[in-house]
């Protein structure tokens, strides 16, 4: 499933205008770790607990992202308008074992479900999105 066409973000990297400061790595290390990184990708692993709320944070590159735990989820943009809630994906209620993400612009993301999300995202460096 591509979770980019089901909620119309579409950013190319041309197009990306954020500071290496809101990097995921950077303004949310609570919440992603880092697990491999080259010249061809960087391997995060990301988990965000029942209740809890990541920093505004972006991810530059287009991922593949392997779903280990799901939870219901809202997306918010750094100014906190709502940029996707789960629950109003067809195509998210029954969890997904893989999911493909264009880059994301600053936004943060709150787990309002009752169990831990944990992604491992497959950043591809140089991918269209």
């Amino acid at each position: 499933m591509n979770i980019s066409a089901k909620t119309g973000l579409s950013i190319s990297q041309l197009d990306w205008q954020w500071p290496d400061s809101l990097d995921a790595i950077a303004a949310a290390p609570g919440n992603h770790k880092l697990l491999f990184e080259n010249e061809h990708v960087r391997v995060l692993d990301t988990r965000i607990e029942s209740g809890d709320r990541t920093p505004v944070h972006t991810h530059c590159w287009p991922a593949s992202m392997y779903i280990l735990s799901w939870s219901e989820f809202i997306r918010y943009s750094d100014t906190g308008e709502v940029m996707l809630d789960s629950r109003t994906v067809e195509a998210l209620k029954e969890p997904p074992a893989v999911l493909w993400s264009a880059p994301l612009p600053p936004h943060s993301l709150e787990n309002i479900g009752e169990t831990p999300l944990h992604v491992i995202s497959v950043e591809v460096k140089g991918a269209a999105s």
